[in-house]
């Protein structure tokens, strides 16, 4: 029981964790595209590319979020240490059903030999 709890509260802290860590990924996002479109519209760097190479910059950077975020949000939410138990104790059942039952074809065939 106490090792449940342990469980669970570790990975509680581990979601709570990875949302922190999302959120500022987020504001840094926002901080940082800020940044760019201010330097590429009011200092002028990039200007001599005739280029707006900081939307490039801000989509790919967005692009990296998005996958942050349903790293987060989808993967790690379904794909949790509940279902990994479940999947490995599923694969452990499947091998026991087929392990039993090649026990039960090698002693039928070692009857019908006898």
């Amino acid at each position: 029981m106490e090792k449940e709890v342990h469980e669970q509260y570790e990975y509680a802290r581990r979601r709570l964790r990875q949302k922190k860590i999302l959120y500022f990924h987020f504001v840094l996002f926002l901080l940082g595209s800020l940044f760019l479109f201010i330097a590429n519209r009011f200092f002028g760097f990039g200007t001599a590319t005739g280029q707006n190479w900081c939307i490039w910059g801000i989509t790919i950077w967005f692009f990296i979020f998005i996958l942050h975020f349903i790293k987060v949000y989808i993967t790690d939410r379904f794909m949790n240490k509940k279902w990994e138990r479940e999947q490995i104790d599923r694969l452990v059942a499947l091998q026991q059903k087929r392990i039993s039952q090649l026990e039960s074809r090698v002693n039928e065939d070692t009857e019908s030999k006898i």
